[in-house]
């Protein structure tokens, strides 16, 4: 479409809608006639009424297995009117009804979107995911079923991989033992369908960062904000110092959260901070002592 006048060079462009031209408000020249209207024919107020007359469906989601692209048969086993359908005609629909859920998932492929969209989805609730999250996972494990990585490994193994690559990439504080306990499956399966499905996909995720966890662990051992700035600086310190490389975030995170409430005087003992942080004692002990000996902190 002309952004200026082709006779006055004018950027004075006005749309005449009743008309359906563009012309310039310069010098009167018509530049385009005929314009079709690509808009809706209704008007709307307010955001109930845009909801109501609108006749799109739904938006696409990767959350379910025909991407919500599908018609439904109800089970309310009544015609437009409200009116209960006669007893013939429900034993008809209830055919109808279940040979069209059988046909919407007849492929191998179906299936395993089913059971693994399902499982997704309630690995999700359980730790909190946002709707973001839970769809990307989603677009994720199609990429997953469209490469073929899925072939010999369990469902549930790939669905908690991608969900904790996903946790990383989107910087939102999930371990893998917590993944790990919600689905059923082994750390060690997780971790090598993990490592399997970044290197195929070619996935740039981050290296995780301890100080997303320190604000989980202060909340859980109920400690003041002094705590957990103090464990903000302490992380920033050893960042500088290399000692994340090599470590795990959630020990690590431990570790400082712990030295922290000695540091301010609310000190947790070492169990209590190891049962919130889901790890052993030995690992916030070997790491506290790194901490004190590394950045030179007195704390007793």
């Amino acid at each position: 479409m002309e952004d200026t006048c082709p006779d006055c060079k004018n950027r004075n462009l006005t749309h005449d809608y009743e008309k359906g031209e563009l012309f310039c408000g310069a010098c009167g020249l018509v530049i385009t006639e005929g314009m079709m209207d690509e808009g809706p024919e209704w008007r709307a107020f307010n955001a109930d009424q845009r909801r109501e007359r609108a006749r799109g469906g739904a938006p696409i989601s990767y959350m379910r297995p025909n991407k919500g692209l599908v018609t439904e048969i109800d089970q309310y086993n009544r015609d437009i009117r409200g009116a209960r359908l006669p007893s013939k005609k429900q034993a008809q629909f209830y055919r109808m009804r279940k040979w069209h859920k059988r046909a919407s998932i007849a492929g191998s492929t179906e299936r395993n979107l089913a059971v693994a969209l399902s499982e997704l989805n309630r690995i999700a609730s359980y730790l909190g995911l946002p709707d973001s999250i839970r769809e990307s996972a989603a677009l994720t494990y199609r990429r997953c079923v469209d490469k073929g990585l899925i072939k010999g490994r369990l469902i549930e193994s790939i669905v908690a991989a991608v969900l904790y690559a996903k946790c990383r990439e989107c910087g939102v504080p999930r371990t893998l033992a917590e993944i790990a306990e919600i689905s059923g499956v082994k750390k060690k399966e997780i971790g090598r369908a993990y490592r399997n499905i970044s290197h195929e996909l070619d996935m740039k995720i981050p290296l995780a960062d301890p100080s997303y966890y320190v604000p989980r662990f202060v909340a859980a051992l109920k400690l003041s904000g002094k705590v957990q700035e103090t464990a903000f600086g302490l992380m920033k310190r050893a960042t500088r110092k290399r000692l994340i490389s090599g470590r795990g975030p959630t020990g690590l995170a431990a570790a400082a959260v712990y030295t922290a409430s000695v540091m301010c005087n609310e000190q947790r003992t070492q169990k209590e901070v190891a049962d919130a942080a889901g790890i052993t004692e030995v690992t916030i002990r070997n790491r506290y002592k790194e901490l004190k000996r590394e950045l030179n902190i007195d704390a007793e």
